[in-house]
């Protein structure tokens, strides 16, 4: 919910903090005295179209900042955790705005997009009867509105996860095509290819080792003769492999008589011919290694420059050619059985979009049932809103195939007649006026339970309507309130009356430059504005009864 708002240098406004709890709120005032200036701040805070005429005149900048309590698991959340911004208990959104429009957007005082403050804002506070391609006035937002009051939103997910499995059997099938086509074209080149990559047959990591068997043959003659004298270093002048085994036999020989002190000695000297003998042994391998014929030099250099020269007629290294090799022959095989592998994926893409129709379908069925009893919900609704003779309908159409997406082959939209025997058409062309607020409220109530929104704006949802249908307005609006915070501008005191909390805006005259000014009203203040309300300038005690007894009876 909204706990606080901060505004500066906006219009009318120099500088105002405020702050809110839950239930339901009404703002009051004379006309022009800046309410709407409020909801514009707010909507400049989340992500409403920023101008530069909303700076107050002479300021450098005009800043709005809203901070929201937001509960765990909240949308909000998931968008603030993809952007890199750390979600905390409480949201803060802050938008600045210079004399030219510009502004820069702020979300826990970390920069961000307008686009990005926007979406955040759209999960937090819907403002009804300001922004009228938001919120219900919206016809995207009705299919998700009827799932969600359905609880159809398993079905839904399920419809989507078939739909994503149906464009993927598509984009196989479509790319298989596409991928045939190709190959078709360059059979001949890919043919010629494959066979000569065949013959050549490239092994991974060869490149390598070639290229250390042409340096050790390059180098064999000259290899041979450092090894032949490292040999000749070992057993030249002395028998060290004789001198040792002597002297083993002699220390064996004292082992009796001197007891464990020569074991030392022993187990050194077996290392040591050892290890003499591992010498001998690797420098006898070493030589037997090395071969200096000539044509096995000859026989890895030509296969070395082969595949070198083979790697550049092909665009690729020569650890790239077994890869290629592959990628040609997979190709080669799409051609000779391009038949049975477009009637395998072909089989598989309308086995995806059976299933994927089958559960659309199935989740339209349950859409129509939930019309209907969205419907019966919102007519019960009318009536005391002063609008009987007026009829509300869930309408839903089915897509052509061409456009069935995610969500379902179905698109819903709100319609609404006004009268008897008037045709129905889109509710935010068919409704104006208090008419289109008060179907909003009606909406709204009958949505109550299955909205995620935490809280609700509505800007004059009363006008045109007083008595008993302003009476039943603003009690719509207190059993809305029991599930949401809810604002409502308002200059009915029937509505203002049922207020938990009552805000009265006021444009002070009183220095060189109006200004607006927003107080909380309590207890005699509060019966002195709504009685302001119901007698207008002139304040009379004939008011300020009727004021107690709207007080008294909401209270009661």
């Amino acid at each position: 919910m909204l706990t606080s708002l901060g505004i500066r240098n906006v219009v009318l406004i120099d500088r105002l903090d405020l702050t809110f709890d839950h239930g339901l709120s009404v703002l009051t005032g004379e006309t022009g005295a800046g309410k709407s200036i409020l909801l514009d701040a707010l909507g400049l805070a989340t992500g409403t179209r920023a101008e530069g005429g909303l700076v107050r005149h002479g300021a450098e900048r005009a800043s709005v900042t809203a901070s929201f309590e937001v509960p765990a698991g909240h949308a909000s959340n998931a968008m603030l955790d993809e952007h890199g911004i750390d979600p905390e208990e409480t949201l803060v959104l802050r938008r600045d705005v210079g004399p030219e429009g510009r502004s820069r957007a702020y979300i826990n005082d970390q920069p961000a997009s307008v686009g990005l403050l926007r979406r955040i804002g759209a999960t937090l506070v819907e403002i009804q009867g300001q922004f009228e391609q938001h919120g219900l006035m919206n016809p995207a937002t009705h299919l998700p509105l009827l799932d969600a009051y359905g609880d159809l939103t398993g079905q839904r997910s399920k419809t989507n996860a078939a739909y994503k499995a149906w464009r993927d059997a598509v984009d196989a099938l479509e790319q298989a095509r596409r991928d045939a086509a190709q190959a078709t074209e360059d059979e001949e080149y890919l043919r010629h290819a494959v066979a000569e990559l065949e013959e050549a047959d490239p092994q991974p990591g060869e490149e390598e080792t070639l290229a250390e068997q042409r340096r050790v043959l390059m180098h064999a003659e000259q290899l041979a003769d450092g090894l032949k004298a490292a040999r000749a270093e070992v057993t030249r002048k002395a028998d060290v492999g004789g001198a040792l085994h002597g002297a083993l036999r002699r220390l064996e020989r004292l082992t009796e008589k001197a007891g464990d002190k020569l074991d030392g000695a022993i187990a050194a000297i077996d290392r040591c011919m050892a290890e003499f003998d591992e010498v001998r042994s690797q420098l006898q391998d070493a030589a037997n290694e090395i071969n200096i014929d000539g044509s096995q030099l000859s026989n890895a250099e030509e296969r070395l420059f082969a595949l070198r020269e083979l790697a550049r007629k092909y665009r690729t290294s020569v650890d790239g050619l077994p890869g290629l090799q592959q990628d040609m022959s997979e190709r080669m095989a799409l051609i000779d059985n391009t038949v049975e592998t477009l009637a395998r994926l072909e089989k598989e893409t309308k086995i995806a979009a059976d299933i994927y129709l089958s559960r659309a379908e199935a989740l339209s069925g349950k859409r129509a049932a939930t019309a209907k009893r969205l419907d019966a919900a919102v007519m019960t609704e009318l009536p005391p809103l002063r609008l009987g003779g007026a009829t509300f309908q869930t309408v839903i159409e089915r897509r052509d195939k061409e456009n069935w997406t995610a969500n379902g082959i179905d698109r819903a939209d709100f319609q609404v007649a006004t009268n008897p025997g008037e045709p129905k058409g889109p509710i935010a062309k068919f409704a104006s006026g208090g008419e289109l607020s008060r179907f909003m409220l009606a909406l709204k109530v009958s949505l109550a339970e299955s909205t995620s929104l935490p809280t609700l704006i509505f800007d004059e949802v009363d006008s045109g309507v007083g008595g008993a249908t302003a009476d039943a307005v603003g009690e719509r609006l207190e059993r809305l309130a029991d599930r949401m915070q809810v604002f409502v501008v308002t200059h009915s005191p029937q509505v203002a009356a049922r207020g938990r909390d009552h805000l009265r805006v006021r444009k002070s005259d009183e220095t060189d430059r109006a200004i607006t000014t927003v107080e909380p009203l309590n207890g005699p203040e509060r019966k002195e504005e709504i009685a302001r309300m119901l007698s207008g300038a002139k304040i009379t005690d004939e008011a300020r009864a009727a004021a107690d007894r709207l007080i008294d009876g909401v209270a009661s």
